[in-house]
């Protein structure tokens, strides 16, 4: 459906993400990635969702003055909003255990916000997941990190790995936004917007 909608414009992922090129491969969108350098550092006063929303919006200006009238850029950033702090990619091994640790046996939120820019548009989606995780136990975290290396992922944890098999005890929202992007959104949004 979008392929066809899509077929004389140019869709562009600025995202080096396997899971959402994935994605978008998914909705059958022919796109092209495009990866620029961005530091992503916040202010220190954003909270919650204003943290992605911040980032997807910061890593869209590196395209400023660079889009045509038949391009569509798309950027996005997920973070784990987890008892009143952002936890992002772990630094190194032991980093990943504690912030699993804090993550056992309690609910966080996974908070995504996706901008869509064209030469003449700005718009942005916001999705927000809440996950419940059981009790996990250390040896199950070391077993997860030693098998799994979620290294690259915020929060330390892919829902879509072991420990989302066994961890989790409810997810209330989008699940592809634990994954990283809300598909469902990003679809009805192309679905109804034009370049």
């Amino acid at each position: 459906m979008l392929r066809e909608k899509y077929k004389d414009y140019k869709i562009i992922l600025a995202s080096g993400s396997p899971r959402r090129q994935q994605f978008l491969r998914d909705l059958d969108i022919d796109f092209e990635i495009r990866l620029k350098e961005v530091d992503e550092i916040y202010p220190e006063e954003l909270h919650g969702v204003a943290i992605p929303e911040y980032l997807a919006r910061l890593k869209s200006t590196a395209f400023d003055g660079e889009l045509n009238n038949r391009e569509m850029l798309i950027t996005s950033d997920t973070i784990v909003w987890h008892e009143g702090k952002a936890l992002g990619k772990p630094v190194d091994y032991d980093d990943a255990v504690a912030m699993l640790k804090s993550l056992s046996g309690k609910t966080h939120i996974v908070y995504t916000a996706v901008c869509f820019k064209t030469i003449s548009t700005f718009d942005m989606i916001t999705a927000k997941t809440e996950v419940t995780l059981h009790l996990i136990s250390t040896e199950e975290i070391k077993y997860y990190l030693d098998k799994f290396a979620p290294f690259d992922k915020a929060g330390s944890y892919g829902i879509q790995d072991w420990i989302g098999n066994i961890g989790v005890a409810s997810i209330n929202g989008t699940y592809t936004n634990v994954m990283g992007l809300p598909v469902d959104l990003v679809y009805d949004y192309l679905k109804k917007h034009n370049i």
